[in-house]
This record gives structure tokens, sequence and C-alpha cells, in this order.
């Protein structure tokens, strides 16, 4: 169970303001992770400090196809995003790094900034404690779930070799 605060973006957040690029030069994780969503949202490296989640409404992550955007957003803390739906290259680079995403119909009407999230990865559940309601999100497929389980796709290939 990945739980956490919701921190709201809208539509079409692309990825140069996930990070923005003049960051790309940076190789330091820790680094990039400071200046995610700065192109969006200069407070949102004090919002995430304990960890939470990212609501963000359709084509979440679209734009360049920068693997920078999902680690920035990673290493700043962010749990999980859910949006209604992501660029493809988004989500993908995302789950190569090991970060969770999914895709949740409703959930940019139905989830505020700062409610207490609860998200259930395998069953694609979404809850919403601070408004007592639940939302049924894509299911991962299995595999994909293996690559998060394992830290992403470099760690998942380096176990498989081991078995």
């Amino acid at each position: 169970m990945i739980t956490g605060k919701a921190v709201r973006f809208g539509d079409n957040v692309d990825t140069d303001v996930i990070l923005p690029g003049k960051y790309m030069t940076l190789t330091d994780r820790v680094e990039l992770a400071k200046h995610a969503m700065e192109g969006l949202d200069s407070t949102f490296a004090t919002k995430i400090r304990s960890g939470a989640i990212v609501v963000g409404g359709r084509n979440f992550g679209c734009g360049s196809s920068r693997e920078q955007a999902p680690l920035a957003l990673k290493h700043a803390g962010v749990r999980c995003v859910l949006a209604e739906s992501f660029a493809r290259i988004f989500f993908r680079n995302s789950i190569n790094i090991g970060l969770p995403v999914l895709e949740c119909r409703g959930i940019s009407g139905k989830v505020e900034e700062g409610d207490e999230l609860a998200v259930d990865l395998e069953k694609g559940v979404v809850e919403n404690r601070s408004k007592n309601s639940t939302l049924q999100a894509t299911r991962l497929p299995s595999f994909i779930m293996e690559i998060l389980r394992d830290g992403g796709l470099i760690e998942h290939l380096r176990r498989r070799k081991l078995k």
C-alpha cells in the first residue's frame, strides 16, 4: 500500500515543466530532485518532503522523452503518480526507473490538494481517505508489477539473470 498526500496538477503537464531543460546536464539524482516540478510550482519540494502522490489530469508527462523527468519526481519523494492518462513514453520511463504510475479515470475531479490517498497497486484501487471514497484505476499487468517490485527495469533484469 502506498500512502501520501495529494499534490495536484492539471492536463498536459509536460516533461519540460516536470524538469526544466536547464537542469538536463545534472547527473546527481538529489540535485535533479530539487528542481522537480519547478516549472509549475516553486513550492513543490516543500509539499512532498514527507512523501506525496502526484495527481494529474489528461496526458501527464507529454513532451520530450527525457527519463530525467520521472527520475526527478521519484528522488524528490513522489511515491506514485495517478493521472487520467499518461503520455506513453513518460509511462514507460516511469516504470523503467521504478516509479509507480496508474491511470485512473475521474481522479482529477475527485481529489483535492492535500487529500490523504492510499493506493493498492496490486488491485488498482485508489482510496481517498479524506473524502471516504474509492476509485478503480487500470490495474498494471503482472510483468510491470514485477519490474516495480524489483525497483525498476535494470534491477529486474539483473535479478532475472541471477536466477
